[in-house]
C-alpha cells in the first residue's frame, strides 16, 4: 500500500502519526497468520452492505483460520492480542494530496501487544475499495474477490517471504503481459469518456475486452469464469481535482492481480481508466 498519513478502523477514527516501518509486516507476521483467529470487524452501520456481504463470503471463502465477528467498537480491546488477526476496513489519507481525501481500504492486520495506533498493527495486506464520501457507489459484489485475493497473497508471502515491502500490490504488475489472452470486462461509466465506445477503446487497447454491467462482474466472479479479469476503480465520482483514482485488473477465475496503479486527477486525468491505463496494460 503506498504511505499514507491516517489509518484508522471505519467508526474508531482517532489522530495517528505516519504509517511506521514497523507496519510493514514481518515473515513472522504471516506464519503467525495461520495460527490466529481471525476477527471480521463490522461496520457500525448494522444494515450496512459490507456486513451483509462479508458475512456470506467469509462462510463461502474462508478456510485457513477460524473467524469471528464483533462490532467496530470493540476492536480497540482486541486489537492488542497477538493471537488475533483482523479483516477490517481501515479509512486512510494520503499527506501530499492538498484535500486530504479519504478512501477506504480492506486490510488484514495482526494483533499487536501494548499499542493504541491502529497504524502499528503488521499490515498483510490492504485493497482500496472506495472513496469514503461516495454513498452512490457499490463495490461488495466484488468482494468474493478481494477476500480470495488476500488469501492466495499471504499465502505467497509465506513462501517466498522476499517479496515482502512496503507496496505489496505493485508486484502484481509483472502479470500485465499475461493480459493478452484475457478478456477485459469493463463497466463502460468507469472509462473515461472519450473511450466509452467499443471502437475508441479498441484503438486504445490491444487486447480482447468487453463493457459488461455489474451483474455481469458478479456472475463472472461466482463462476469464476475462465480467462475473464475485471476492472476494480476507485475515485471520488465528480472529477475532483487533487485527489486519486486507482485502478486495478483482477483475474475473475484466479483472483490474481493484473495491474494495478493510481494517478492523480486533474484537467487531462480524469476519474477513470484512461487511455494512458490502457497502454501500458497492452504490454506484450
Amino acid at each position: 500500500m503506498y504511505k499514507a498519513l491516517f489509518l484508522s478502523t471505519v467508526g474508531f477514527l482517532c489522530a495517528i502519526a505516519a504509517i511506521a516501518q514497523n507496519s510493514v509486516p514481518t515473515a513472522a507476521d504471516y506464519d503467525n497468520f495461520s495460527g490466529s483467529k481471525t476477527i471480521v470487524v463490522l461496520d457500525d452501520n448494522i444494515m450496512s452492505d459490507f456486513n451483509r456481504k462479508i458475512k456470506e463470503v467469509m462462510k463461502a471463502e474462508w478456510t485457513p483460520t477460524e473467524y469471528d465477528f464483533i462490532a467496530n467498537k470493540s476492536f480497540p480491546t482486541k486489537m492488542t492480542d497477538p493471537s488475533y488477526s483482523f479483516l477490517t476496513t481501515t479509512t486512510v489519507t494520503y499527506p501530499e494530496d492538498k484535500t486530504k481525501a479519504k478512501y477506504i481500504y480492506l486490510s488484514l492486520l495482526m494483533g499487536k501487544e501494548k499499542t493504541k495506533k491502529v497504524n502499528n498493527l503488521p499490515d498483510l495486506i490492504s485493497i482500496p475499495l472506495a472513496y469514503s464520501n461516495r454513498v452512490d457507489i457499490n463495490y461488495t459484489y466484488k468482494m468474493a474477490s478481494f477476500v480470495r485475493f488476500i488469501l492466495k497473497h499471504v499465502e505467497l508471502m509465506k513462501q517466498n517471504p522476499k517479496l515482502i515491502s512496503k507496496t505489496p500490490l505493485l508486484y502484481y504488475n509483472k502479470n500485465i503481459k499475461t493480459l493478452k489472452s484475457k478478456t477485459l470486462y469493463v463497466v463502460k461509466e468507469d472509462v473515461e469518456k472519450d473511450l466509452r465506445s467499443e471502437e475508441a477503446f479498441a484503438k486504445a487497447y490491444a487486447n480482447k475486452f468487453k463493457f459488461v454491467t455489474e451483474e455481469e462482474v458478479t456472475k463472472a466472479i461466482e463462476n469464476k469464469e475462465k480467462d475473464v479479469v475485471f476492472l476494480h476503480k476507485v475515485g471520488p465520482g465528480n472529477n475532483k481535482l487533487e485527489t486519486r483514482c486507482f485502478n486495478m485488473i483482477i483475474g475473475a477465475d484466479d483472483d490474481e492481480i493484473y495491474y494495478f496503479d493510481y494517478h492523480m486527477i486533474n484537467k487531462k486525468n480524469p476519474d477513470a481508466l484512461t487511455a494512458k491505463d490502457l497502454k501500458k496494460m497492452s504490454k506484450q
